[in-house]
């Protein structure tokens, strides 16, 4: 009598087409859901909000820098360090004749990459044409964005990179 292999093997499972496309539809779902979920939580995508509006009135964005060049104001900006996180934010406007007062000034400290770590802050006039306000901002690079309005009117726009340290 010959010896027979009792042991079988077990029949192999063939993986189908069907099972295959599920696989591969789950796999890249959820790797692709993971990778929305971090790119939208992380940056908002845009520098500029209601940019198709700003976008739609440039030429009178033209108009209004050619107005403010033609006025010829003179503005000096400090950001002086008080405390780890407090910082006072001095802004000194001048034109020919002497100190601007009575605007109305604000400021955005605003952060590079992330929007979230933006600032905004009314400035009180202190002395006439001299306004200061105190803010809360971390450490880094930042864009001063500063808007100064008379009677609900810009008269006045700049945007500056600065360091704080």
């Amino acid at each position: 009598m010959s010896q027979t292999n009792l042991m079988r093997a077990a029949p192999q499972r063939r993986l189908g087409g069907t099972e295959a496309l599920a696989l591969l539809v789950l796999f890249f779902g959820l790797v692709d859901g993971v990778m929305i979920y971090a790119a939208v939580s992380t940056l908002r995508g845009e520098d500029t909000r209601r940019a198709y509006e700003k976008g739609l009135a440039y030429n009178l964005d033209i108009a209004g820098a050619r107005e403010q060049s033609a006025r010829d104001w003179k503005v000096e900006a400090t950001i002086l360090r008080r405390g780890a996180w407090e910082s006072l934010v001095s802004i000194t406007l001048r034109d020919k004749s002497g100190a601007l007062a009575g605007l109305k000034l604000a400021a955005e400290v605003r952060a590079p990459v992330d929007g979230r770590k933006d600032v905004a802050v009314d400035l009180v006039e202190t002395a006439p044409g001299r306004y200061e306000a105190p803010i809360v901002i971390e450490s880094g690079w930042r864009d001063l964005v500063l808007i100064a309005a008379r009677d609900g009117r810009e008269m006045f726009r700049s945007k500056s990179r600065i360091r704080i340290d």
